[in-house]
């Protein structure tokens, strides 16, 4: 790495296929790692997805964050074995740590107690602004002191709460969220995917995004939306000038939602730029409505429509969207071919990107990015390039057990 103080970098970890074997990190690895860490200016971003460290490594990292020489600014422990102590540790970590940009716990079974926990750390913590907790098993009671404690919180700008754990059909957390979204114009990108989302949540939802100013990307994919729903969201694009991405993959919202979106599209003030209605059972007349808001609007530039149904008239109507260059064929996630003087569309694997705002790690700010070659949406961000690039550091370990 060198030792010129100001060379930043960010440390990776990486599992290497070496013969038949490979071998994740444990407890007594972050053990080392966070001693080898102390007082260190030059590494701000630490990335330890998919390894097997549990609640008491991550007290060594919680220990680690709290060295005030310290310059980490992400710290991503995606799908590791952490529970609700670790969650609880790394929370109370938080509320003394002022360089922490971004924490990334998905896939760690935190829990209702982890999660409160954390919640309450959002209370104390002024400098956050990223925090991903999908699939880690949040409560009802938790995922309301989310919206409860962002009410108040002016510094975080992207939360993940996707797949939390609901058995109450009252969607209860839609009333909150609403309440909150009412009053919080600072946070920029939620996830609320997989969370039973229903029409009547989503008519709850749009009451408080009427008054929001803030909010950028709104991710809805996998619920229970139908085309009722969809006009309730709808109508808020009529009104809304901030939003402008919304995924609704894997809902139902057919052809009368997609006629819907299509009409709010349509709209000189409507400010959406990318949209995701992937398997939605939406047949031609739904799908044909989209393709003629798409080259009426001056504003959507992706949109992804793959997992409906698409017959010719819906296949040429998108292939001269694609030809013309109206809808450009990286920013769409079909491609058309023809086959006997017929017109079809093939799946292209891309899709809708799946943040808005990520943290980047050898700056201060929080980056706008596309997973796409598009003009880059307008922002207060500085550049992505500082005067020295990041560096990452790949750990080659002997494998033990196969893949």
């Amino acid at each position: 790495m060198g030792n010129d103080g100001n060379r930043k970098c960010h440390l990776k970890t990486v599992r290497k296929l070496q013969t038949e074997k490979c071998q994740r990190l444990d407890d007594e690895d972050i053990l080392a790692l966070s001693k080898c860490l102390k007082n260190s200016k030059s590494v701000t971003g630490l990335d330890l997805r998919y390894n097997s460290i549990t609640d008491e490594g991550v007290g060594h990292l919680a220990e680690l964050l709290q060295e005030d020489s310290l310059a980490l600014r992400s710290l991503d422990l995606t799908f590791n074995d952490i529970q609700k102590k670790g969650a609880e540790v790394l929370a109370k970590s938080l509320e003394c740590n002022s360089t922490l940009l971004c924490l990334r716990l998905s896939g760690n079974k935190i829990e209702s107690r982890g999660s409160m926990q954390l919640a309450s750390s959002l209370q104390v913590n002024n400098t956050l602004q990223e925090l991903q907790l999908a699939d880690c098993d949040l409560d009802t009671q938790s995922v309301i002191a989310f919206s409860i404690v962002l009410k108040s919180n002016r510094t975080l700008l992207s939360l993940d709460i996707s797949r939390p754990l609901l058995f109450s059909l009252q969607e209860e957390w839609a009333v909150h969220f609403s309440e909150m979204l009412a009053l919080n114009s600072t946070l920029m990108e939620l996830h609320l995917g997989k969370m039973g989302l229903s029409d009547t949540g989503m008519e709850r939802l749009t009451e408080g995004l009427r008054r929001n100013t803030g909010l950028r990307y709104l991710d809805l994919r996998c619920n229970r939306v139908t085309r009722d729903g969809v006009r309730f969201l709808a109508n808020l694009l009529k009104q809304n000038p901030s939003l402008e991405v919304i995924d609704l993959s894997s809902n139902r919202i057919e052809d009368v939602g997609a006629m819907y979106l299509s009409e709010a599209i349509a709209l000189p003030g409507c400010s959406l730029r990318e949209l995701s209605v992937c398997s939605n059972n939406i047949g031609t007349k739904g799908l044909l409505s989209l393709a003629h808001s798409l080259a009426i609007s001056t504003t959507v530039s992706h949109l992804y429509i793959w997992g409906n149904l698409l017959e010719e008239p819906v296949c040429q109507a998108y292939q001269e969207l694609i030809s013309s260059g109206r809808l450009p064929a990286n920013q769409t996630d079909v491609s058309a071919y023809e086959v006997d003087g017929r017109v079809f569309l093939a799946e292209v694997f891309q899709c809708l990107r799946k943040h808005y705002y990520r943290t980047n790690c050898s700056e201060t700010d929080v980056s706008a990015l596309s997973n796409t070659a598009a003009e880059p949406l307008k922002k207060k961000a500085s550049s992505l390039h500082s005067n020295f690039p990041p560096h990452t550091i790949e750990q080659r370990v002997p494998l033990q057990s196969s893949i």
